[in-house]
């Protein structure tokens, strides 16, 4: 981005860093829509999200590297009033957080301290953060060696699940998975010794009873004095991979359970920021366990609460501008769903070849008000990009087709 356009933006830009991941997509979309300049950086220029009509410029660096903190420094003096920024990434949420003296004379940073930030981020200090609060978390071992792993592998119930304490490029590089699941001891301690080269903490948790709805997420944003000033609450519907993986189709919910769990985690703690919530509850007692949080920045389920009329995003930014704060702050239930439908198709299939699940039931699974994790009318490019990817075989849009478009 040249300094004639940066001076140009009258009003505070919103950086999104990781425009090249899904809720990066979806925060320029929803920030561009309130009429917020938006300026994207994406580490990948092919992917589908960098054909959005959302952004003012998009840039390209290694949002996970030092290359970013670097890029950010020298664009800061260029813009009239300082930029709110949105990591999208748990990379992008570490790099700034630690960075943060470098960039608050530039931009604006809805986080909360960085020992806070370190500590909600590592799975590892997360879950003890939780046991000394006397939070409900499934039974949970921290491995730190192979001893930690035999001793969990005696010890957990099954299934149990293995997990990285912190997923960062090393975990990336060589897989996908953000979790395994093991049916035995034997198997816990297979993915150890394979898994535990990529990452040198893991932790291995009971897996808890219930199908992919029983997953209950809870994401909220709080001011600086940790106030929350929006909860919002969602259910998965189904989620890629199956049992470990991300949702793919989600609805509103109204569960004060998972709210009152999340204001006990972020509310004690002098949270500043975006935060989220995951909790299961369990098919057999019906209670709610922790399963993660995600701190600092939007998630996927984000676009369910601006599609619900709940100004999510918005809030945030007015919040860090000075702006009066959005009136539609508070859930009204209005049964809205979220859907990844390229991902949702790969799950409904998992299911339906397993009888699981019926092309009706389907139907009515993704029926009613709904929202689109990538397809946009407004926007349509990266949707076609997407799927021109995700199917082999489909011929390629030409510039002219582009322009059209």
């Amino acid at each position: 981005m040249g300094r004639s356009l940066a001076q140009g933006l009258d009003r505070p830009p919103a950086i999104v860093i990781g425009l090249d991941c899904l809720q990066g997509l979806q925060s320029a979309r929803i920030l561009s829509a309130r009429g917020v300049p938006v300026v994207g950086i994406a580490k990948d220029r092919a992917h589908y999200a960098t054909a959005t009509r959302a952004c003012e410029s998009i840039l390209i660096a290694d949002t996970g590297g030092p290359a970013l903190t670097d890029l950010l420094e020298r664009l800061g003096p260029s813009f009239r009033s300082r930029p709110v920024l949105f990591p999208c990434q748990d990379k992008n949420v570490l790099l700034l957080s630690r960075d943060r003296h470098r960039l608050e004379p530039w931009y604006r940073i809805a986080l909360a301290p960085n020992d806070v930030v370190e500590t909600l981020m590592d799975k590892a200090s997360f879950y003890d953060y939780a046991q000394k609060a006397g939070l409900p978390l499934p039974p949970t071992y921290v491995l730190r060696d192979r001893a930690d792993a035999e001793r969990a592998a005696a010890e957990l119930p099954y299934p149990s699940i293995l997990k990285p304490s912190v997923r960062l490029r090393e975990w990336s590089r060589h897989t996908k998975l953000k979790a395994l699941i093991a049916e035995e001891p034997r198997q816990l301690l297979e993915h150890y010794d394979l898994f535990s080269q990529w990452a040198s903490v893991l932790v291995a948790q009971q897996l808890i009873r219930g199908g992919d709805s029983a997953h209950v997420t809870c994401n909220s944003y709080y001011d600086r004095r940790g106030e929350p000033l929006v909860i919002f609450t969602t259910r998965k519907i189904r989620q890629w991979p199956p049992r470990t993986g991300q949702a793919c189709s989600s609805e509103e919910v109204r569960d004060d359970e998972a709210v009152d769990l999340t204001l006990r985690v972020f509310g004690g703690i002098g949270y500043h920021g975006l935060g989220y919530l995951e909790t299961k509850r369990d098919a057999v007692t019906g209670q709610h366990s922790i399963i993660e949080a995600n701190v600092g920045r939007p998630t996927g389920r984000s676009a369910t609460a601006e599609a619900a009329d709940v100004e999510l995003l918005y809030t945030m930014y007015c919040d860090a501008v000075g702006l009066p704060l959005p009136v539609n702050r508070k859930q009204r239930y209005l049964g809205v769903k979220w859907l990844h439908l390229l991902r949702d198709l790969q799950a409904s299939g998992y299911h339906w070849r397993r009888g699981e699940l019926t092309v009706r039931e389907w139907w009515r699974s993704i029926s009613g008000p709904r929202t689109h994790a990538i397809a946009s009318w407004r926007d349509p490019l990266p949707f076609v990009k997407a799927v021109r990817s995700a199917v082999p075989g489909l011929p390629r849009t030409t510039g002219a087709a582009r322009r059209r478009a």
